[in-house]
């Protein structure tokens, strides 16, 4: 059976094709050995290098890698063991660590820094700078890198040495743990720290922190060695870890995805994460069903649009085609016309869905939310009793739906017969809204839980907090419908809704921010989604000004979470405003008459886009190629602040510099989750999910000229 180990020495030797990009950035790729290997279970005391072949040493034997497998050798290597000193100062406690620095000796112990002096004699180092005065405690790691710094690791923080000069980190400056328990230099000057919860990479005065098993076996890290290519071996007491530094590109990073997408993730055309019934294996998946297949297919579909309209790959077409089929499927299996379905699935699926979903399960959920809709059965049979499809769709499933209208509709669709069945779906779903006073209705005749837009539910007290959102939404799918179908029956819908009903201003307010029971991460994809057919569909200046101020209220809130497509999508949204005030597109005098200051502000403040694309960047070269879901820890963390909100969560925070912790030390991949969670879980090993978290956030940016060409 394969193993992670054997996936990622593939995904090292995969076949990339690359567009000839310049800018290329490491990626980090975790391996993991273990019994397959041919490793005995349990702790490994130290890992070390001869001739840069890796040797492990357990209590019970040592062992030595041939590239593909662990042998245990006769004859037991070496251990690092510390030279024995005497005459130390009294006090020093135990003798952590040692190293030789510019011909001088170091000693890390319990209760200090100590250098040998002149004339034999012992002398404590109390490092200093312009913020720090240390008397350390606790020095367990002590290293030279390649570029002559001396580094240490101790219970106050990290410190380096350059040419007699020190500079301190705590988790002010990034350090994330202080339980340090060796440390190992690499060939391009950075550095390895172990600790006793995961490891830590100093990189240009930055600190990488890899913990969990996304990263290691274990969090115990008792040794670390770095090889001449990089390669960073760690002994841990639940085995060896190995993480290699991977040179790629945007464009070989996304081929990697499309292909791992394709392979894994691809059930009659519909995509979402696979479930893996043993933990941590990817050999183990099985096709997965979601309640938003719809959304996250058309999301996929979206990212291989944008990759067409860049590159005119016929493949790219080819997935575009088909994820948009699928989701125009999900519209034509039910009974109800313009009713979109969440999911279909083979009758002979192998679980039992309506089960899962009886009425006896409804009404124990209607105790926790009491709005749950009591509908059986929630997998009907199709027409033709071929397959199933689940009910209750909402507002999730259109945000995706009308998002890929729009863009399959400019981008791929070139065909009479292709722009024909755009036009027919969207019409479709919109009629079926319109119909039904802007609800989606199943097939027993009643709303879904989550697919009111109308006026009485927004003046509702349960419907009143999502009333800027689904304001904005109805809107959005409106303009969408009137570009596609160039039907001016949608624009005078739309006029009907901002007329009397003032959805326009509801607009204003996009997203609930508080209190935080009301705050739905995934919401954001929603409003931003639907944010872009709303802009860039929209030919009223007047309008269009107030969808920008809209557009920079739900933003900002969301401005430091570092995901790539949010960031993407209110880049580019920002970027086509600039345009047209460049264009001289608003005539300042002849808007908003009643306060002919008003117009003028707005593009003073908002003409151009506050967006820092640095964060997309680092956000795409650090989501991890392994997309299993991991549980993560990060609330023992020392470089982030809690979020001191009332009523908000325990576990939320941020870095010290205001900003989310980076994707790959977060304990989600997924682009509708909230970037502050510091202790997430995604399927707990048990979940691998899709490559669109990569794809549709790098080719949207490159599209929209956002990241380089």
């Amino acid at each position: 059976m394969r193993t992670i180990l054997l996936i990622s020495i593939a995904l090292l030797q995969f076949s990339f094709i690359s567009i000839g990009e310049k800018d290329k950035f490491r990626q980090d790729v975790a391996v993991m050995h273990g019994s397959e290997q041919g490793l005995p279970q349990g702790a490994f005391t130290e890992i070390q290098l001869y001739n840069n072949i890796p040797i492990a040493i357990a209590s019970g034997g040592t062992y030595e890698w041939n590239g593909s497998q662990w042998t245990r050798i006769e004859g037991s290597k070496p251990e690092h063991s510390l030279s024995q000193f005497k005459k130390l100062p009294e006090g020093t406690g135990k003798v952590l660590s040692e190293v030789t620095y510019k011909g001088e000796t170091y000693l890390g112990c319990e209760n200090g820094l100590y250098v040998k002096a002149k004339k034999g004699k012992w002398k404590q180092v109390l490092p200093f700078d312009e913020n720090y005065s240390w008397a350390l405690k606790k020095v367990a790691a002590l290293v030279v890198d390649t570029n002559g710094n001396l580094w240490f690791g101790s219970k106050e923080g990290i410190g380096k040495n350059t040419n007699g000069k020190w500079q301190l980190f705590t988790g002010k400056e990034g350090v994330p743990y202080t339980q340090f328990t060796c440390a190992s230099a690499g060939p391009q000057g950075e550095v390895w720290f172990g600790t006793e919860n995961g490891a830590i990479r100093a990189e240009n005065d930055y600190f990488y922190y890899r913990t969990t098993r996304r990263w290691l076996p274990d969090n115990h890290v008792n040794d670390i060695a770095v090889d001449q290519e990089g390669t960073a071996w760690f002994a841990t007491d639940k085995g060896i870890g190995q993480i290699i530094p991977k040179e790629m590109t945007y464009e070989e990073k996304a081929a990697y995805f499309t292909h791992l997408t394709e392979e894994r993730h691809n059930r009659m055309g519909f995509i979402c994460q696979n479930h893996l019934s043993k933990q941590f294996d990817i050999d183990s998946y099985e096709l997965a069903i979601s309640d938003n297949d719809g959304q996250y297919t058309a999301m996929y579909g979206a990212a291989q649009a944008f990759r067409y309209a860049i590159t005119g790959d016929k493949e790219a077409k080819a997935i575009a085609d088909r994820s948009f089929k699928a989701v125009k499927w999900l519209v034509d299996i039910t009974p109800e016309p313009g009713f979109p379905a969440r999911v279909i699935i083979p009758v002979d699926w192998h679980e039992t869905v309506n089960e899962q979903y009886s009425k006896e399960y409804n009404k124990r959920h209607q105790k926790n939310d009491p709005f749950w809709k009591d509908i059986y059965p929630r997998f009907p049979l199709s027409q033709d009793g071929k397959y199933r499809w689940k009910c209750d769709t909402s507002s999730d499933e259109l945000a995706g739906h009308y998002f890929y209208y729009g863009i399959y509709y400019d981008l791929v669709a070139e065909t009479e017969e292709e722009k024909a069945a755009v036009k027919q779906v969207v019409a479709d779903v919109t009629d079926h809204l319109i119909r039904h006073s802007f609800k989606l209705v199943d097939y027993d005749g009643k709303p879904t839980r989550w697919g009111s837009f109308d006026p009485d539910y927004f003046n509702s007290i349960w419907g009143w907090d999502q009333r800027g959102l689904n304001s904005m939404m109805m809107l959005s799918f409106l303009n969408v419908a009137s570009h596609v179908t160039e039907d001016p029956k949608y624009d005078e819908v739309s006029k009907m809704l901002r007329d009397e009903e003032n959805y326009h201003i509801n607009a204003m307010h996009p997203k609930e921010f508080f209190p935080p029971e009301n705050v739905v991460p995934w919401d954001n994809n929603l409003g931003l989604m639907s944010f872009y057919g709303l802009i860039n569909y929209e030919k009223d200046p007047e309008l269009l000004m107030m969808y920008r101020l809209s557009l920079e209220y739900a933003w900002l809130n969301i401005s430091k979470q570092k995901n790539a497509f949010w960031d993407g999508l209110y880049g580019a949204l920002a970027n086509t405003f600039t345009k047209k005030v460049n264009e001289g597109y608003f005539n300042t005098r002849e808007l908003f008459k009643e306060n002919p200051l008003f117009a003028q502000s707005v593009i003073d403040r908002y003409g151009k886009s506050s967006l820092d694309t640095r964060y997309i960047k680092e956000t795409l070269q650090r989501i991890p190629l392994d997309l299993i879901g991991y549980e993560m820890d990060n609330t023992h963390r020392l470089d982030v602040l809690f979020d001191p909100t009332p009523a908000q969560e325990a576990d939320m925070g941020w870095r010290m510099d205001s900003y989310a912790l980076p994707i790959d030390e977060r304990g989600h991949v997924r682009l509708d989750r909230d970037a502050f969670d510091l202790h997430d879980s995604e399927g707990n090993g048990y979940s691998e999910h899709e490559g669109t978290f990569y794809l549709l956030p790098y080719y949207f940016a490159k599209y929209h000229d956002l990241i380089p060409q």
